[in-house]
Protein backbone atom coordinates (compact mmCIF):
# COMPACT_ATOMS: atom_id res chain seq x y z
CA UNK A 1 0.00 0.00 0.00
CA UNK A 2 1.38 3.51 -1.11
CA UNK A 3 1.77 6.29 1.67
CA UNK A 4 -1.03 8.59 0.33
CA UNK A 5 -3.13 5.63 0.36
CA UNK A 6 -2.64 5.15 3.92
CA UNK A 7 -3.30 8.62 5.09
CA UNK A 8 -6.66 8.62 2.87
CA UNK A 9 -7.68 5.16 4.26
CA UNK A 10 -7.24 6.19 7.97
CA UNK A 11 -8.08 9.92 7.84
CA UNK A 12 -4.44 10.48 9.69
CA UNK A 13 -3.12 14.04 9.07
CA UNK A 14 0.16 15.45 10.04
CA UNK A 15 -0.21 16.22 14.10
CA UNK A 16 -2.08 13.57 14.81
CA UNK A 17 -1.51 11.35 17.31
CA UNK A 18 -2.05 7.45 15.53
CA UNK A 19 -1.35 4.35 16.68
CA UNK A 20 0.66 1.94 13.91
CA UNK A 21 0.31 -1.42 13.43
CA UNK A 22 3.39 -3.12 11.47
CA UNK A 23 4.95 -6.61 10.80
CA UNK A 24 7.00 -6.20 13.42
CA UNK A 25 5.14 -4.19 15.81
CA UNK A 26 2.51 -1.74 17.11
CA UNK A 27 4.47 1.89 17.48
CA UNK A 28 2.09 5.38 18.78
CA UNK A 29 3.02 8.29 18.42
CA UNK A 30 2.55 11.88 16.36
CA UNK A 31 2.28 11.77 13.02
CA UNK A 32 4.89 13.35 11.00
CA UNK A 33 5.04 15.09 7.43
CA UNK A 34 6.38 12.97 4.89
CA UNK A 35 6.42 12.05 1.10
CA UNK A 36 6.78 8.51 0.50
CA UNK A 37 7.12 6.67 3.97
CA UNK A 38 5.04 6.93 7.79
CA UNK A 39 6.74 8.57 9.97
CA UNK A 40 5.77 9.14 13.32
CA UNK A 41 7.48 11.11 16.42
CA UNK A 42 7.75 8.85 19.44
CA UNK A 43 6.71 9.73 23.28
CA UNK A 44 10.48 9.92 24.11
CA UNK A 45 10.84 12.27 21.20
CA UNK A 46 12.93 9.59 18.85
CA UNK A 47 11.34 9.61 15.34
CA UNK A 48 10.74 6.49 13.81
CA UNK A 49 9.52 5.35 10.09
CA UNK A 50 8.37 2.60 8.47
CA UNK A 51 7.72 1.66 4.70
CA UNK A 52 4.05 1.44 3.26
CA UNK A 53 3.99 -2.22 2.75
CA UNK A 54 5.27 -2.91 6.57
CA UNK A 55 1.59 -1.39 7.99
CA UNK A 56 -0.95 -3.07 8.22
CA UNK A 57 -3.17 -0.85 10.12
CA UNK A 58 -2.84 3.08 10.43
CA UNK A 59 -5.29 4.65 13.31
CA UNK A 60 -6.15 8.03 14.73
CA UNK A 61 -6.00 7.75 18.14
CA UNK A 62 -6.14 11.66 19.14
CA UNK A 63 -6.34 15.02 16.91
CA UNK A 64 -4.10 17.73 18.06
CA UNK A 65 -5.92 20.67 20.84
CA UNK A 66 -5.32 23.87 19.24
CA UNK A 67 -4.04 26.21 21.99
CA UNK A 68 -4.58 29.77 21.69
CA UNK A 69 -1.15 31.51 22.25
CA UNK A 70 -0.86 33.42 25.29
CA UNK A 71 -0.35 37.07 25.58
CA UNK A 72 3.82 37.64 26.75
CA UNK A 73 3.04 40.77 28.14
CA UNK A 74 1.95 39.47 30.95
CA UNK A 75 4.92 38.16 32.27
CA UNK A 76 6.33 39.78 35.22
CA UNK A 77 9.00 41.73 35.58
CA UNK A 78 11.40 41.95 38.15
CA UNK A 79 12.78 45.23 39.13
CA UNK A 80 16.02 43.40 41.20
CA UNK A 81 17.43 41.26 38.34
CA UNK A 82 18.99 42.71 34.76
CA UNK A 83 17.63 42.18 31.33
CA UNK A 84 19.17 39.88 29.15
CA UNK A 85 18.09 40.22 25.15
CA UNK A 86 17.93 36.77 23.23
CA UNK A 87 18.04 37.96 19.35
CA UNK A 88 16.43 34.41 17.35
CA UNK A 89 18.09 33.99 14.02
CA UNK A 90 17.19 30.38 13.31
CA UNK A 91 18.89 27.10 13.62
CA UNK A 92 17.76 24.33 15.68
CA UNK A 93 17.67 26.28 19.17
CA UNK A 94 15.51 28.30 17.94
CA UNK A 95 12.69 26.65 16.10
CA UNK A 96 10.13 24.56 17.19
CA UNK A 97 8.06 22.03 15.50
CA UNK A 98 4.73 22.70 15.07
CA UNK A 99 3.30 18.82 14.11
CA UNK A 100 -0.08 20.31 13.68
CA UNK A 101 0.79 21.63 10.36
CA UNK A 102 4.56 20.37 9.68
CA UNK A 103 5.54 23.63 9.92
CA UNK A 104 8.37 25.49 12.49
CA UNK A 105 7.97 28.41 14.13
CA UNK A 106 10.50 30.72 13.54
CA UNK A 107 11.43 31.79 16.88
CA UNK A 108 10.37 31.36 21.15
CA UNK A 109 8.69 34.19 22.83
CA UNK A 110 9.56 35.65 26.14
CA UNK A 111 6.87 33.45 27.81
CA UNK A 112 7.78 30.09 25.99
CA UNK A 113 11.38 30.49 27.18
CA UNK A 114 10.42 31.25 30.60
CA UNK A 115 7.83 28.25 30.42
CA UNK A 116 9.83 25.64 29.14
CA UNK A 117 13.29 27.01 30.99
CA UNK A 118 11.65 28.32 34.20
CA UNK A 119 15.21 29.09 35.54
CA UNK A 120 15.67 31.53 33.76
CA UNK A 121 13.04 33.81 35.35
CA UNK A 122 14.91 33.56 38.69
CA UNK A 123 17.91 34.83 37.21
CA UNK A 124 17.16 37.65 34.86
CA UNK A 125 14.29 39.76 32.71
CA UNK A 126 13.98 38.60 29.48
CA UNK A 127 13.47 40.46 26.29
CA UNK A 128 12.90 37.80 23.37
CA UNK A 129 13.31 39.41 19.73
CA UNK A 130 13.14 37.97 16.21
CA UNK A 131 15.77 38.62 14.51
CA UNK A 132 15.50 35.96 11.45
CA UNK A 133 14.74 32.47 10.71
CA UNK A 134 17.26 31.20 8.49
CA UNK A 135 19.34 28.11 8.36
CA UNK A 136 22.77 27.84 9.51
CA UNK A 137 24.30 26.87 6.10
CA UNK A 138 22.53 29.61 3.82
CA UNK A 139 23.73 32.65 6.10
CA UNK A 140 25.06 35.30 3.85
CA UNK A 141 27.37 38.69 4.77
CA UNK A 142 23.92 40.52 4.57
CA UNK A 143 22.57 38.48 7.73
CA UNK A 144 25.90 39.55 9.60
CA UNK A 145 24.36 43.63 8.51
CA UNK A 146 20.77 42.42 9.65
CA UNK A 147 22.77 41.06 13.43
CA UNK A 148 24.83 43.84 14.00
CA UNK A 149 21.79 45.98 13.64
CA UNK A 150 19.91 44.22 15.93
CA UNK A 151 22.41 44.07 18.42
CA UNK A 152 23.29 47.95 18.34
CA UNK A 153 19.42 48.13 19.16
CA UNK A 154 19.10 45.91 21.69
CA UNK A 155 22.42 47.71 23.41
CA UNK A 156 20.46 51.21 23.84
CA UNK A 157 17.96 49.11 25.93
CA UNK A 158 20.90 48.84 28.08
CA UNK A 159 20.71 45.08 29.03
CA UNK A 160 23.23 43.06 31.00
CA UNK A 161 24.08 41.02 27.59
CA UNK A 162 22.88 39.22 24.59
CA UNK A 163 22.48 36.08 24.02
CA UNK A 164 22.10 35.26 19.94
CA UNK A 165 20.38 31.66 19.32
CA UNK A 166 22.00 30.48 15.96
CA UNK A 167 22.40 27.23 14.31
CA UNK A 168 25.74 25.45 14.72
CA UNK A 169 27.28 24.84 11.41
CA UNK A 170 28.47 28.22 10.92
CA UNK A 171 27.86 29.51 13.65
CA UNK A 172 31.58 30.16 14.35
CA UNK A 173 31.68 32.07 11.11
CA UNK A 174 29.07 34.41 12.21
CA UNK A 175 30.48 35.05 16.00
CA UNK A 176 33.90 35.91 14.11
CA UNK A 177 31.92 38.35 12.29
CA UNK A 178 29.85 39.99 15.12
CA UNK A 179 33.49 40.35 16.54
CA UNK A 180 35.22 42.38 14.13
CA UNK A 181 31.98 44.31 13.62
CA UNK A 182 31.88 45.75 17.09
CA UNK A 183 34.74 47.86 18.48
CA UNK A 184 34.19 48.70 22.20
CA UNK A 185 31.46 46.52 23.21
CA UNK A 186 30.37 47.26 26.51
CA UNK A 187 27.90 44.14 27.12
CA UNK A 188 28.69 40.46 26.42
CA UNK A 189 27.09 38.92 23.27
CA UNK A 190 27.15 35.02 23.41
CA UNK A 191 25.90 32.66 20.79
CA UNK A 192 24.31 29.41 21.85
CA UNK A 193 22.64 26.70 19.50
CA UNK A 194 21.82 23.50 20.39
CA UNK A 195 22.53 19.96 18.73
CA UNK A 196 19.49 18.32 19.17
CA UNK A 197 16.27 20.18 18.92
CA UNK A 198 14.46 21.53 22.01
CA UNK A 199 11.59 19.16 21.41
CA UNK A 200 13.72 16.21 22.51
CA UNK A 201 14.35 15.07 26.03
CA UNK A 202 17.98 14.91 25.18
CA UNK A 203 18.20 18.77 24.23
CA UNK A 204 21.26 20.41 24.98
CA UNK A 205 19.52 24.03 23.96
CA UNK A 206 18.26 24.37 28.20
CA UNK A 207 21.53 24.11 29.51
CA UNK A 208 23.08 25.98 26.96
CA UNK A 209 21.04 28.78 27.28
CA UNK A 210 21.02 28.76 30.90
CA UNK A 211 24.83 28.79 31.11
CA UNK A 212 24.35 31.39 28.16
CA UNK A 213 23.13 33.71 30.80
CA UNK A 214 24.70 32.59 34.36
CA UNK A 215 27.57 33.91 32.36
CA UNK A 216 26.34 37.47 31.57
CA UNK A 217 24.71 38.15 34.94
CA UNK A 218 28.02 36.69 36.98
CA UNK A 219 31.43 38.71 34.98
CA UNK A 220 32.13 41.30 33.53
CA UNK A 221 33.42 40.23 29.76
CA UNK A 222 32.94 42.25 27.02
CA UNK A 223 32.65 40.83 24.01
CA UNK A 224 31.50 38.11 21.39
CA UNK A 225 31.78 34.26 22.60
CA UNK A 226 30.13 31.19 22.39
CA UNK A 227 28.35 29.00 24.90
CA UNK A 228 28.02 25.17 24.35
CA UNK A 229 28.45 22.51 25.80
CA UNK A 230 31.61 21.13 27.50
CA UNK A 231 31.15 17.43 27.53
CA UNK A 232 28.92 14.80 26.64
CA UNK A 233 27.32 15.20 30.19
CA UNK A 234 24.63 17.89 31.07
CA UNK A 235 26.45 19.63 33.91
CA UNK A 236 28.72 22.08 32.50
CA UNK A 237 29.15 24.55 29.32
CA UNK A 238 32.29 26.03 28.01
CA UNK A 239 32.41 29.84 26.78
CA UNK A 240 34.76 30.03 24.19
CA UNK A 241 36.20 32.97 22.59
CA UNK A 242 34.52 33.75 19.36
CA UNK A 243 37.68 34.34 16.90
CA UNK A 244 39.25 31.16 18.19
CA UNK A 245 36.66 28.33 17.90
CA UNK A 246 35.33 25.34 15.39
CA UNK A 247 32.41 23.44 15.45
CA UNK A 248 34.66 19.97 15.77
CA UNK A 249 31.75 17.55 15.21
CA UNK A 250 28.65 17.00 13.44
CA UNK A 251 26.21 15.27 16.03
CA UNK A 252 27.42 15.42 19.52
CA UNK A 253 26.88 18.10 21.97
CA UNK A 254 30.60 19.04 22.55
CA UNK A 255 31.30 19.76 19.07
CA UNK A 256 32.95 23.02 19.56
CA UNK A 257 36.24 23.21 20.34
CA UNK A 258 38.70 26.99 21.14
CA UNK A 259 41.73 26.07 18.61
CA UNK A 260 45.15 27.05 19.81
CA UNK A 261 43.60 28.88 22.59
CA UNK A 262 41.74 27.70 26.11
CA UNK A 263 38.22 28.38 26.68
CA UNK A 264 37.35 31.60 28.42
CA UNK A 265 35.35 30.02 31.21
CA UNK A 266 33.50 27.21 32.10
CA UNK A 267 30.23 27.59 33.54
CA UNK A 268 28.37 25.64 36.03
CA UNK A 269 25.72 25.04 38.95
CA UNK A 270 28.51 24.85 40.91
CA UNK A 271 29.83 28.74 39.61
CA UNK A 272 32.13 29.78 36.72
CA UNK A 273 35.73 28.73 36.54
CA UNK A 274 37.89 31.23 34.50
CA UNK A 275 40.40 29.32 32.33
CA UNK A 276 42.15 32.38 30.84
CA UNK A 277 42.43 36.16 30.85
CA UNK A 278 39.42 37.71 29.01
CA UNK A 279 38.47 40.76 27.77
CA UNK A 280 36.86 43.84 29.33
CA UNK A 281 34.73 46.72 28.88
CA UNK A 282 37.25 50.22 28.88
CA UNK A 283 35.59 52.65 27.98
CA UNK A 284 35.15 53.93 24.27
CA UNK A 285 32.58 54.99 21.72
CA UNK A 286 30.74 51.70 20.07
CA UNK A 287 31.82 51.55 16.53
CA UNK A 288 29.94 49.65 13.97
CA UNK A 289 31.61 48.57 10.89
CA UNK A 290 29.58 46.20 8.78
CA UNK A 291 30.63 45.84 5.38
CA UNK A 292 31.78 43.00 4.11
CA UNK A 293 33.98 42.44 0.29
CA UNK A 294 31.88 39.17 -1.36
CA UNK A 295 34.36 38.31 -3.93
CA UNK A 296 36.52 36.67 -1.17
CA UNK A 297 36.81 33.07 -1.18
CA UNK A 298 38.47 29.87 0.38
CA UNK A 299 40.93 27.58 -1.59
CA UNK A 300 42.12 24.26 -0.34
CA UNK A 301 45.72 22.96 -1.04
CA UNK A 302 45.79 19.23 -1.81
CA UNK A 303 47.37 16.54 -4.38
CA UNK A 304 46.34 17.71 -8.03
CA UNK A 305 45.55 20.79 -7.59
CA UNK A 306 45.48 22.81 -10.76
CA UNK A 307 46.58 26.46 -11.96
CA UNK A 308 42.94 27.10 -13.77
CA UNK A 309 41.35 27.18 -10.51
CA UNK A 310 43.62 29.74 -8.83
CA UNK A 311 43.62 31.84 -12.22
CA UNK A 312 39.46 31.28 -11.81
CA UNK A 313 39.95 34.22 -9.14
CA UNK A 314 41.86 36.53 -11.27
CA UNK A 315 39.31 36.19 -14.23
CA UNK A 316 36.86 36.93 -11.35
CA UNK A 317 38.19 39.87 -9.96
CA UNK A 318 38.17 38.37 -6.96
CA UNK A 319 40.20 40.71 -4.24
CA UNK A 320 40.65 38.40 -1.37
CA UNK A 321 41.50 34.66 -1.41
CA UNK A 322 42.06 32.28 1.41
CA UNK A 323 44.84 29.43 0.78
CA UNK A 324 44.08 26.73 3.31
CA UNK A 325 47.58 25.08 2.86
CA UNK A 326 49.24 21.80 3.96
CA UNK A 327 51.80 21.45 7.40
CA UNK A 328 53.08 24.70 8.00
CA UNK A 329 50.98 26.67 4.83
CA UNK A 330 52.36 25.34 1.75
CA UNK A 331 50.81 24.37 -1.49
CA UNK A 332 52.50 22.63 -4.75
CA UNK A 333 54.62 24.91 -6.50
CA UNK A 334 57.51 22.95 -7.46
CA UNK A 335 57.19 19.73 -9.33
CA UNK A 336 56.11 19.42 -13.29
CA UNK A 337 53.25 20.99 -14.19
CA UNK A 338 52.31 22.28 -10.07
CA UNK A 339 54.67 25.28 -11.75
CA UNK A 340 52.12 27.01 -12.81
CA UNK A 341 50.18 27.20 -9.82
CA UNK A 342 53.21 29.29 -8.55
CA UNK A 343 53.26 31.42 -11.48
CA UNK A 344 49.07 31.59 -11.21
CA UNK A 345 49.29 32.88 -7.38
CA UNK A 346 52.53 35.14 -8.51
CA UNK A 347 50.10 36.89 -11.42
CA UNK A 348 46.52 37.10 -8.66
CA UNK A 349 48.74 38.87 -6.56
CA UNK A 350 49.90 41.19 -9.46
CA UNK A 351 46.20 42.04 -9.82
CA UNK A 352 45.65 43.43 -6.79
CA UNK A 353 44.41 40.09 -4.87
CA UNK A 354 45.30 39.77 -1.17
CA UNK A 355 46.38 36.25 -1.13
CA UNK A 356 46.69 34.83 2.72
CA UNK A 357 47.93 31.53 3.76
CA UNK A 358 46.03 29.19 6.67
CA UNK A 359 46.51 25.57 7.61
CA UNK A 360 44.28 22.17 7.33
CA UNK A 361 45.93 21.11 10.18
CA UNK A 362 43.39 21.86 12.94
CA UNK A 363 46.34 22.52 15.61
CA UNK A 364 49.28 24.88 15.08
CA UNK A 365 50.52 27.55 12.93
CA UNK A 366 51.86 28.79 9.80
CA UNK A 367 55.63 29.37 9.18
CA UNK A 368 57.20 30.49 5.78
CA UNK A 369 60.72 30.32 7.24
CA UNK A 370 61.00 26.81 7.28
CA UNK A 371 61.13 25.29 3.98
CA UNK A 372 61.49 26.66 0.81
CA UNK A 373 57.94 26.52 -0.68
CA UNK A 374 57.32 28.48 2.35
CA UNK A 375 59.57 31.40 2.18
CA UNK A 376 58.77 31.89 -2.25
CA UNK A 377 55.31 32.29 -1.72
CA UNK A 378 56.27 34.66 1.18
CA UNK A 379 58.15 36.37 -1.13
CA UNK A 380 55.88 36.34 -4.10
CA UNK A 381 53.68 37.89 -1.16
CA UNK A 382 51.33 35.62 0.43
CA UNK A 383 50.53 36.63 3.77
CA UNK A 384 50.90 33.99 6.28
CA UNK A 385 48.54 34.29 8.95
CA UNK A 386 50.00 31.96 12.04
CA UNK A 387 47.42 30.03 13.83
CA UNK A 388 44.24 32.30 12.76
CA UNK A 389 41.41 29.63 11.42
CA UNK A 390 40.64 29.62 8.31
CA UNK A 391 37.14 30.54 8.97
CA UNK A 392 38.11 33.66 11.25
CA UNK A 393 41.03 34.51 8.53
CA UNK A 394 38.22 34.30 5.92
CA UNK A 395 35.38 36.26 7.49
CA UNK A 396 38.46 38.91 8.42
CA UNK A 397 40.10 39.31 5.13
CA UNK A 398 35.95 39.99 3.68
CA UNK A 399 35.43 42.14 6.61
CA UNK A 400 38.70 44.45 6.47
CA UNK A 401 38.15 44.96 2.01
CA UNK A 402 34.38 45.98 2.73
CA UNK A 403 35.41 48.70 5.30
CA UNK A 404 38.89 49.96 5.12
CA UNK A 405 40.14 49.00 1.27
CA UNK A 406 42.80 46.68 -0.42
CA UNK A 407 46.18 48.88 1.29
CA UNK A 408 44.76 48.48 5.17
CA UNK A 409 43.82 45.56 4.70
CA UNK A 410 47.26 44.15 3.92
CA UNK A 411 48.29 46.04 6.97
CA UNK A 412 46.28 44.42 9.30
CA UNK A 413 45.44 41.29 8.37
CA UNK A 414 48.58 39.85 10.40
CA UNK A 415 48.04 42.32 12.78
CA UNK A 416 45.85 40.76 15.87
CA UNK A 417 42.40 42.69 15.90
CA UNK A 418 39.85 40.70 18.54
CA UNK A 419 42.18 37.62 19.30
CA UNK A 420 42.03 36.31 16.83
CA UNK A 421 45.82 35.49 16.64
CA UNK A 422 47.52 34.01 19.79
CA UNK A 423 51.30 33.82 20.76
CA UNK A 424 53.13 31.36 20.28
CA UNK A 425 51.09 27.71 21.77
CA UNK A 426 51.83 24.73 23.90
CA UNK A 427 50.66 21.29 23.84
CA UNK A 428 47.85 22.03 26.51
CA UNK A 429 45.90 23.01 23.66
CA UNK A 430 45.85 20.23 22.16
Amino acid sequence: MKYWNLLEKSGAKTGDKVRVETTKGDYSGTLLPSSNFLEIKLANGYNVGFMPESVKNLKVIEKPKIKAKKNSDKISVNAFLPLVTILHTGGTIASKVDYSNGGVSPSIDSEEIISAIPEISRMVNIKSVFVTNVLSEEISFQHYKEFARAVKSAIQEKPKGIVVTHGTDTMHYSASALSFIFENLPIPIIFVGSQRSSDRPSTDAKLNLINAVRFITKTDFAGVAICMHAGLSDDSCYILPATKSRKMHSTRRDAFRAINSKPIAKVSDNGIEYLQNYERYEGGQLNVNDNFEEKVAIIKARPGLRSEEIKFFEEKAYKGLIIEGTGMGHIAISEGKNTENFEAIKSLIGSGCIVCMTTQCIFGRTNPNVYSTGRRLKEAGVLFLEDMTTETAYIKLSWLLGNFGTEKAKELMQKNLRGELSERIGTEFI
